[in-house]
């Protein structure tokens, strides 16, 4: 008995490790896999106040205005990231142009790189916690609520307004993701809910 104990006590913890490699070793290879083909665009109001966050959106609606005339058509998120760099300044000059025809004297500080992101909704689409390329643009001290979405694939200009993927914006992803990623941040079935908080819960950060 105290045999059959011991090695039940064994495989169990067997299990556990394998199930933990296993659910380890997805999660990395999905946030990866995103990560790869996602470039998102990261807004920072000064404050939560309503005017602020009036403001930020405003710098929003500029920002993509210009970025939609450099990427149109673009299909690989390596140029757009590439011609993202090239326009640094003009990110800059167009954020702050913005923000003092509305009566502010706030700075805008651009940045470029791979940020960590808590996990975000956008509408019927969800992406994970991860680390991520993305677009930064901060307002004054940046202390208020951010604004998110994605320059590549281009969902920033399909639906800003409505917070909601269309069908277009649907399409960008399935030809922009395997499969799997896109069932990931797609699919509201309890199985891909499932894993989607496994890659959650070991992206989490703090």
């Amino acid at each position: 008995m105290r045999k059959f104990f011991k090695n039940f006590i064994i495989i169990s913890i067997l299990f556990i490790l394998f199930f933990i490699i296993t659910a380890y070793s997805y999660a990395t290879t999905i946030s990866n896999g995103l990560a790869e083909n996602i470039f998102r665009l990261h807004i920072l109001a000064n404050s939560d106040s309503e005017e602020d966050q009036t403001l930020k959106l405003k710098v929003r609606d500029a920002i993509l205005n210009y970025m939609e005339t450099l990427t149109a058509d673009m299909s690989d998120k390596q140029a757009v990231i590439t011609l993202a760099k090239e326009h640094t300044q003009d990110f800059k000059k167009i954020a702050e142009q913005t923000i003092q025809e509305n009566g502010y004297s706030y700075s805008a500080n651009i940045e470029i790189g791979n940020f960590y992101f808590p996990t975000k909704y956008y509408g019927n689409i969800s992406l994970p916690a991860g680390n991520y390329d993305a677009l930064k643009i901060e307002i004054g001290k940046a202390e208020g609520q951010n604004w998110w979405c994605s320059l590549f694939p281009p969902l920033c200009f399909v639906s800003v307004s409505s917070g909601v993927v269309d069908e277009e914006g649907e399409e960008y992803l399935k030809e922009n993701l395997s499969d799997e990623e896109f069932a990931i941040v797609s699919d509201s079935s309890d199985k891909v809910q499932f894993k989607f908080k496994i890659i959650e819960f070991l992206n989490k950060k703090g």
